[in-house]
């Protein structure tokens, strides 16, 4: 969580790097969609900053702003990721299908998250419900997650998987539901 303005630099700094670096002004001249990811991630660290600090967002002009502009860029992307869901390094690849992370998620270090991702549902009561999701998760296109579950540390899911039981670190999941395929060897120093 944010809690201070190095905290803010730190998050963008490691969400920049998960993403290959700041996009160039030919990026944002084109319109590529690398500019645009990279402004909504960047617009999001500053929601969670004003939020978290500044005497707690709301009536701050600053906040407003910085509010606007990640509401716009969300409607303009179709991602709804919420305030402090994510932890640093979180990774968005592409446009296309939407991405949406309900506010009771919990999610860890380096995240990496692809068209269609979503986590949680939108208006059937469930909002209450958390999600917790560990460090280094890697999300395919079109993934799931529903109800209230943990997904542990070091986990990719296949595409199009439909997440509804608790995963494990260390595993490889995939299908409808989605199931364990197998569970990676751990390196040892």
């Amino acid at each position: 969580m944010i809690q201070s303005k190095e905290d803010l630099r730190e998050y963008i700094h490691q969400d920049t790097e998960r993403m290959g670096g700041k996009p160039k002004l030919k990026d944002r001249i084109l319109h590529n969609e690398k500019w645009y990811i990279y402004k909504y991630v960047v617009t999001l660290r500053h929601v969670e900053y004003y939020m978290n600090c500044a005497g707690g967002g709301k009536r701050n002009p600053l906040f407003l702003i910085w509010w606007y502009r990640y509401k716009h860029l969300g409607f303009k992307l179709r991602f709804t990721v919420f305030p402090n869901t994510c932890g640093p390094g979180l990774a968005i690849f592409h446009t296309g299908d939407f991405i949406f992370i309900k506010p009771t998620a919990s999610i860890g270090r380096n995240c990496t998250l692809r068209p269609g991702v979503v986590i949680g549902q939108k208006h059937t009561g469930e909002e209450g419900q958390p999600v917790t999701i560990g460090d280094n998760v890697d999300f395919g296109i079109g993934v799931k997650v529903f109800g209230s579950l943990k997904i542990g540390n070091n986990v990719a899911i296949g595409a199009n998987a439909v997440v509804t039981h608790d995963i494990p670190d260390n595993a490889v999941a995939g299908g409808i539901p989605a199931k364990i395929i197998k569970i990676k060897k751990q390196e040892t120093k």
